[in-house]
């Protein structure tokens, strides 16, 4: 396994991340314990979550199956890197009721208390906002943290879905306060959705963020969907599906998977290889259902992609170019 810093800390996290997004809803827990123990076998040290995993009325049941993994001993919590979420409102449907989401200082105090029961430890090590909240100011939001990292229930924060001048505004703020501030950003990143490139990963650089790109395959599109089909496989679904429809874009992916055949290379894995050359990046987050998709996504690490492969790359998915010359002069 290969080792990175989390962007300007001190922290050691492996260069690929394990997503538990499908522990609950898809993958039983049984399975997902056989997964857990499988990465952390390999070396793969960091693990993600949200408190909302599970969905519907099982919001949290991905924490619980974590947190039963961690109670099985081992060494298991001591070994991983955990890192949860907050944001979304955890109210049952039928039963809501206010200040049960979003980033007040109210929620994010009830909001840590739940996880850390349902994860079965006694702190989290990176705890992300998973999306801007437009109603609460960074003065509340980083009093809040302030007083979890003093009872040592959190250790670092981390951001998800924030845009540049968000992460800015953020760590200014912070930096106003004399707190470290954000120390990663988690944000959709891969071949075929570059538009980070533009402010979100310079903003995370210039600040010291370590970039955690989410669905590194832009759910399924980029792991060999259209061959799959032809051959009687799995069909495309949700994102993948609906930007297929476009021709344009089924042209797009048809000759990556083209140019990846020409040299014997896996879609899934040269998607993930790819992500581990940009600037920038931690590691991108891989979200198995099954053990055979974590071994492919661990193959990924060994991947060397050629000049000519990367050059093939970026001509068939060209990024929007820096900013501010990508929309001015």
């Amino acid at each position: 396994m290969k080792y990175t810093q989390l962007g300007r800390t001190g922290l050691k996290v492996s260069r690929l991340v394990l997503g538990t997004m499908n522990f609950g809803p898809q993958t039983d827990e049984p399975t997902s314990h056989g997964i857990l123990d499988s990465a952390l076998d390999a070396g793969l040290n960091f693990v993600d979550t949200a408190n909302v995993y599970g969905w519907g009325e099982n919001k949290g049941r991905t924490e619980e199956i974590i947190g039963t993994w961690f109670a099985q001993g081992g060494g298991r919590r001591e070994k991983t890197v955990l890192a949860t979420k907050v944001y979304g409102s955890m109210s049952r449907e039928g039963d809501t009721w206010p200040n049960e989401d979003r980033l007040s200082a109210l929620n994010i105090r009830r909001a840590v208390e739940a996880s850390l029961k349902r994860l079965h430890t006694d702190h989290i090590d990176i705890y992300q906002f998973h999306h801007i909240d437009r109603r609460t100011p960074f003065e509340e939001i980083w009093q809040a943290v302030d007083v979890l990292i003093q009872q040592g229930k959190i250790l670092y924060a981390g951001s998800s879905n924030f845009p540049g001048y968000k992460i800015a505004q953020a760590n200014e703020t912070a930096a106003r306060r004399g707190m470290v501030g954000l120390v990663s950003e988690q944000c959709l990143y891969n071949l075929a959705e570059r538009r980070a490139e533009m402010e979100v990963i310079p903003a995370a650089q210039d600040y010291g963020l370590g970039v955690i790109p989410w669905s590194p395959l832009h759910g399924g599109l980029l792991g060999g969907v259209i061959k799959k089909e032809a051959s009687g496989g799995r069909s495309a679904s949700g994102r993948s599906a609906d930007a297929l429809a476009n021709s344009s874009v089924r042209a797009q992916v048809q000759a990556y998977e083209d140019l990846l055949d020409k040299h014997g290379l896996e879609p899934g894995e040269v998607a993930l290889a790819w992500l581990l050359t940009r600037p920038g990046v931690t590691g991108p987050i891989v979200g198995p259902r099954t053990a055979e998709q974590l071994e492919s996504a661990l193959r990924a690490l060994e991947l060397e992609l050629s000049e000519e492969v990367l050059a093939g790359l970026d001509e068939i998915f060209p990024g929007p170019g820096p900013s501010p010359e990508a929309f001015a002069w």
